[in-house]
């Protein structure tokens, strides 16, 4: 797959890249007094949002095809450019007509392949950036493949856009960062320009600012902000989006890191340590082997005995064991909890396989 380097999308482009403005384009006055309070903070690509895809009916569904035309004005009088969403072969037509300079392919498309695919195939031949968001739900399969369906198209300035995912499980975010999850994109393809979406992460302006810096510390090459002149009066996501002003407060907070340092010192003893977690790995992967030894052990004994695999006592009693050795080792109490919850998953899973094995196997302990 052929990805052309971030600063080949727009002449003088530096990471980090700041897209910012409304959630959506209300009129033509409000997205002027964005843009240029944007401009004035040297932000000159300017994010809009012209078809809204809700998640039910009788919402503001955005103003469409007229609000490119505000696009086309804005970007004459204050030479910006533009990125808005697409959701259809149409949108990229008129898109395209209206002189939009950059795509991206929100979280409800890129949950369809044949959503995906009936955009991709209007995009071919076709030199502009396009970004792809993380579908809905956590899927990294239908990530890259939506991904692997535009680049086939022929497109190079392609990116990813990590805008969290939705789960049951009740967090303080909007949409759960999962965080691993674009990390392992990014593992999958190293090259890939990965920006951050924290609006839709947090879904409340407090929280972007921890989440741009979260960002950042993990190499992320920039960021899709929504930016409001006045953002509790806005016609959608009134909550997760900031003033200008407050942008700019963001970004001047923002500690920027170095990839790498070229102090030998440095690189030496960022070695070393490396070395040690290698060791330190090493043994926990042997210990992990030593527990599932043991738990084959518990599984031959289960099955001599006629005993179920799961008992709901003894689960409960070893989760509160490890909570507590948890505390005490100043672990995090959900994480060490999550992975416990892994381990046991997997030696329910080996019991299982035990217990269903013909009885005329010869069992070994």
């Amino acid at each position: 797959m052929e990805i052309a380097s971030l600063n080949s999308w727009v002449p003088g482009l530096e990471k980090p890249v700041i897209m910012a403005g409304p959630c959506s384009a209300e009129s033509e006055e409000q997205l002027f007094e964005t843009a240029s309070a944007l401009k004035a903070q040297n932000i000159n690509i300017i994010r809009a949002g012209i078809w809204k895809p809700r998640t039910r009916p009788n919402n503001f569904e955005g103003v469409g095809v007229e609000a490119l035309r505000w696009i086309q004005n804005i970007k004459k009088e204050l030479d910006v450019k533009f990125a808005i969403e697409v959701a259809s072969p149409n949108h990229v037509f008129e898109a395209l007509k209206h002189g939009v300079d950059i795509l991206w392919i929100g979280a409800r498309s890129t949950v369809n392949p044949f959503t995906v695919q009936e955009i991709a195939n209007a995009l071919r031949g076709l030199d502009i950036p396009v970004l792809i968001k993380n579908p809905v739900n956590p899927d990294l399969s239908l990530w890259i493949g939506a991904i692997e369906r535009v680049a086939q198209a022929g497109v190079t300035k392609i990116g990813a856009i990590h805008r969290g995912f939705s789960s049951f499980q009740k967090n303080k975010y909007r949409n759960s960062p999962m965080w691993q999850i674009p990390i392992e994109l990014k593992s999958n393809m190293p090259d890939l320009p990965m920006i951050c979406d924290p609006s839709h992460i947090a879904g409340n302006r407090d929280m972007i600012f921890d989440l741009c810096q979260r960002a950042i510390d993990l190499d992320y090459d920039g960021f899709l902000i929504e930016s409001h002149r006045d953002p509790d009066n806005a016609w959608s996501d009134a909550k997760q989006q900031v003033t200008p002003q407050q942008l700019d407060d963001i970004l001047h907070r923002l500690k920027i890191r170095r990839r790498t340092s070229e102090n030998v010192e440095f690189i030496n003893h960022l070695e070393e340590l490396r070395e040690k977690i290698d060791d330190v790995d090493r043994e926990i992967f042997e210990a992990i082997a030593t527990r599932m030894r043991l738990v084959d052990k518990i599984g031959y004994y289960k099955k001599e005995n006629n005993v179920t695999v799961f008992q709901v006592n003894r689960w409960n009693e070893i989760s509160r064991m490890r909570n507590d050795w948890a505390e005490k080792l100043r672990l995090n109490t959900d994480f060490m909890g999550d992975l416990f919850k892994m381990i046991h998953d997997a030696s329910i899973k080996r019991q299982t396989e035990i217990l269903n094995q013909p009885t005329k196997e010869k069992e070994k302990a």
